[in-house]
């Protein structure tokens, strides 16, 4: 009789299969990744002040989001609290998923109070850092934290590997609730106030009152080499960051990797981010080493003119401790450039380059099929009620995109737009160009209204758009660090004062520009940008300084689908918020 046992050739056949399905995946599937965001109102204290916080998981910052590139990513949101709430993964391209995107009233409706929204999304063609946070009103001031994008299993940094990566995040700290600040300045139509302190990882450090102890460390072991995570979620300023008597290679920007370069001080905006190695010394001098950020500043308003600090500690592992403490060693600050170094600014702007590799290319749209110029500035609108406001002449600080301040509907555009309910929710007319040319960066104009509506620009499917931002002087040249939601964008090009399409155009950089989701028009000049409308949805463009946000410094773009499956929208998830 035939025996029923399997042939040792067999069973190492099997063996050797199961070996390669269990091994080989492990470096090419994607994965799911989990979380669950609880927001909650928690008793925190900064600054010798006590109030309540809006937190996701009782946090600030946030829990770290990790996934590697190509996972999908399922965050549960439940809140808890009176505030209406939505997230924003700020930068995640959202390809086919523009109900996840976030931006309240513009692809959702708001998370109401007891209710619970599941964010859901893969991550394409992306690794590096990110950031999420909250995108109703100002509650990113406390709702904020890390994305982290691994490569995939098996593929190694462009960059030497670091030892250990540590995400700093930089934020604002008010010692009243930011939502009565908001509430405050557009009752009145002057400028908000402004923070208590800046922060490093929540900490404000020793330069506050009553922050002492309240100090983030960087502990560091000598020769080694770190990979440092700057993330900005500051609310309302442009940011200077250096360590002292060390060096920083910035390898990575919004989830792009850069031609590797060296600086000793990094400006980071609001929204952005910027990976860079340190490395540690092999035998440093016996002194404290203090890291900083205070604000770049080019407005004419208030502004939060203070300086958060941390601290860079040596320690020896084999030692079981850490450098002697601080108060026994000299205090070694960095330098820093002046708060309205803008030639600093754009200078470092120009410094970032894509790799362009092969592995890495730079695909800039080479010919474009529309072209816009947007004005981006502040402006006013009159006082209602034949009262006297706190903004210029006693009129209300208003924002615009060439000349059109963006009113928030009450319904989810993109909702609209799907369902084919658009009437009354948004037009479709907003202008390609300056209604009214004038000398953008010279003298003022005598009419410093705008015009109010909830306007968007249409684009057809895969249309290559080159649009160039022109800083105004209305009130004062100030530098907009501009955001685009569900898509990256080329920096083809900048300048001082007004940008000239006759001229202009032959210096920009279709080979090797820097592409990014956030960057900074100059104070008094232009950026031109380019970038591929392959994203159907309704996407959300505006400052990532709130103040300029709330007063209505932002549009959106509509980008119809396209004609393959792959190339449409899909229909909402089922627990989509209701308005």
């Amino acid at each position: 009789m035939a025996s029923s046992s399997p042939s040792p050739t067999f069973m190492a056949i099997l063996l050797w299969t199961l070996c390669a399905l269990w091994l080989g995946p492990r470096h090419t599937l994607a994965s799911t990744r989990h979380y669950l965001f609880s927001v909650r109102l928690k008793n925190m204290t900064r600054l010798c002040h006590t109030r309540q916080v809006v937190t996701v998981n009782g946090m600030v910052p946030g829990p770290k989001i990790v996934a590697r590139e190509g996972d999908q990513v399922v965050i549960k949101v439940v809140n808890h609290v009176p505030n209406n709430v939505t997230i924003h993964w700020h930068g995640v391209r959202q390809l086919q998923s523009g109900w996840a995107d976030g931006p309240a009233y513009v692809t959702q409706c708001p998370i109401q109070t007891g209710q619970t929204y599941v964010y859901n999304f893969t991550i394409t063609g992306q690794r590096g850092t990110l950031l999420w946070h909250a995108h109703a009103t100002w509650l990113r001031s406390t709702i904020y934290g890390p994305i982290v994008i691994l490569p995939k299993r098996g593929v190694p940094y462009p960059f030497p590997e670091p030892h250990e990566e540590i995400p700093i995040i930089f934020g604002e700290w008010f010692n009243v609730d930011p939502e009565a600040v908001l509430a405050q300045a557009l009752q009145t139509g002057g400028g908000p106030n402004v923070s208590d302190s800046y922060t490093i990882n929540g900490h404000p450090g020793p330069l506050y009152n009553c922050s002492a102890k309240d100090t983030f460390k960087l502990k560091v072991e000598r020769g080694k080499t770190y990979l440092l995570r700057l993330i900005s979620a500051a609310l309302n300023d442009e940011l200077f960051f250096s360590i002292a008597n060390h060096s920083l290679t910035v390898v990575e920007a919004d989830a792009i990797y850069v031609k590797p370069f060296t600086t000793d001080i990094v400006l980071i905006t609001p929204g952005q981010t910027t990976n860079v190695l340190l490395t540690a010394k092999p035998n440093p001098p016996k002194t404290t080493f203090v890291m900083a950020a205070r604000p770049y500043v080019t407005g004419q308003g208030s502004f939060d003119n203070s300086t958060t600090t941390g601290i860079l500690e040596y320690h020896s592992p084999s030692l079981g401790n850490s450098s002697p403490s601080i108060t026994k060693l000299p205090l070694l600050l960095p330098t820093l450039p002046a708060l309205n170094d803008t030639n600093f600014a754009a200078n470092f702007s120009r410094r970032f380059r894509s790799l362009a590799s092969k592995q890495f290319p730079a695909n800039v749209p080479q010919t474009v099929d529309r072209k816009f110029l947007f004005t981006v500035g502040l402006g006013t609108n009159p006082c209602p009620n034949n009262q006297t406001c706190q903004g210029p002449n006693g009129s209300m600080f208003t924002a615009s995109i060439n000349n059109v301040s963006f009113s928030m509907p009450t319904t989810a555009m993109l909702q609209a737009h799907f369902f084919g309910q658009s009437a009354g929710v948004y037009t479709t007319d907003f202008p390609e160009n300056p209604p009214i040319p004038f000398n953008y960066t010279g003298a003022p104009p005598n009419n410093t209204l705008v015009m109010s509506g909830t306007k968007v620009e249409v684009l057809r499917f895969n249309t290559s758009v080159e649009l160039v931002l022109q800083d105004t002087g209305i009130l004062g040249a100030e530098s907009h660090p501009l955001h685009l939601h569900g898509f990256n964008f080329f920096i083809v090009g900048q300048g001082f004062g007004n940008y000239d399409p006759s001229k202009d155009p032959a210096k920009f950089n279709l080979v090797d520009p820097m592409e990014r989701n956030t960057a900074g028009v100059p104070s008094g000049g232009w950026l031109a940008l380019r970038f591929l409308a392959d994203n159907p949805g309704v996407w959300l463009m505006h400052c990532h300084l709130e103040v300029h946000t709330s007063w209505g410094l932002k549009m959106a773009w509509l980008v119809s689908d396209g004609t393959l499956p792959n190339q449409k929208l899909p229909p909402p998830p089922s627990d989509l918020p209701k308005c």
